[in-house]
């Protein structure tokens, strides 16, 4: 049974497309994780627009599910353009944390509404549509995939993910700030997974200020953190992820090259990179 993960969008905070970004990718988080015949994804940034094109050209009806971390514009803005919402032969489960006294399905129609969008989600989605609301320390039992979840350290809350197939696992963890007294129950959380994708937005003197403004407080994480959240948990691969969006091409080289001197199998997430557990 296969088990594979694929990137469709890797920045963090802000689309950066351009010549500088082109390695690496300037959309926003979108993964597509298959266990089998089951499609899980996670994130709706803007890789989310050419996951839908990809899964539409296949001809056939897209059913799966989609976890969202956290509301975020960056881990949203390519719902509207998420092409299998449109077709009614879409059978799609929509999963993620309430917020504020609203549900999923509150906080996404909220931002496809006027002034800020010309349509609205009901009034345009023609897919077969479910929505649930997640807890922390959920798990959740999807065919041959089983997904648990938690909570991180990131202003305004954001949930984590864990997939497990066929006994090997993948931990999605975007949008992290490291430092906290969550720290511990997350590398429980991620012990012995197969694959850690980790918000590495930052190394230490950006976070700090000592290049130019303190990250501090901001939700995100660093490269040191992310080696160190590797190591505490033990896992096999580190795939850095929600790059910033002003690191060309060139900086993200020369971050991973200084990752690998301390974790040598890690890896800087890119648009089309596919991982086979």
């Amino acid at each position: 049974m296969p088990f594979e993960v694929r990137f469709w969008g890797v920045r963090g905070s802000i689309p950066s497309p351009g010549a500088h970004t082109k390695r690496y990718g300037g959309n926003t988080p979108c993964v597509e994780v298959r266990c089998g015949d089951e499609l899980l994804i996670f994130d709706l940034g803007t890789g989310a627009r050419a996951l839908g094109h990809a899964l539409v050209a296949k001809k056939k009806p897209v059913k799966g599910s989609i976890f969202i971390s956290h509301y975020h514009y960056d881990h949203l803005q390519g719902l509207p353009f998420f092409g299998p919402m449109y077709l009614p032969t879409s059978d799609l489960t929509v999963y993620g944390p309430a917020r504020h006294g609203q549900s999923v399905k509150q906080l996404l129609s909220g931002q496809m509404v006027p002034p800020y969008f010309p349509v609205t989600a009901d009034g345009v989605f023609r897919a077969q549509l479910t929505y649930t609301d997640l807890a922390a320390t959920q798990t959740l039992r999807l065919g041959p995939a089983t997904v648990h979840t938690i909570e991180l350290n990131h202003p305004g809350g954001n949930m984590g993910y864990r997939v497990e197939c066929q006994g090997r696992s993948v931990v999605y963890a975007t949008d992290l700030e490291h430092g906290s007294d969550m720290d511990a129950a997350f590398y429980a959380f991620a012990q012995d997974a197969d694959v850690l994708i980790y918000d590495a937005m930052y190394t230490e003197d950006e976070y700090h200020g000592r290049t130019g403004p303190a990250r501090t407080g901001w939700g995100h994480s660093t490269w040191q953190a992310a080696v160190h959240a590797a190591d505490e948990a033990g896992v096999k691969k580190l795939v850095l992820f929600h790059h910033d969006p002003s690191r060309d091409d060139a900086g993200m080289d020369r971050l991973l090259r200084q990752v690998r001197k301390h974790r040598p199998d890690a890896i800087a997430a890119r648009e089309s990179l596919v991982i086979k557990l």
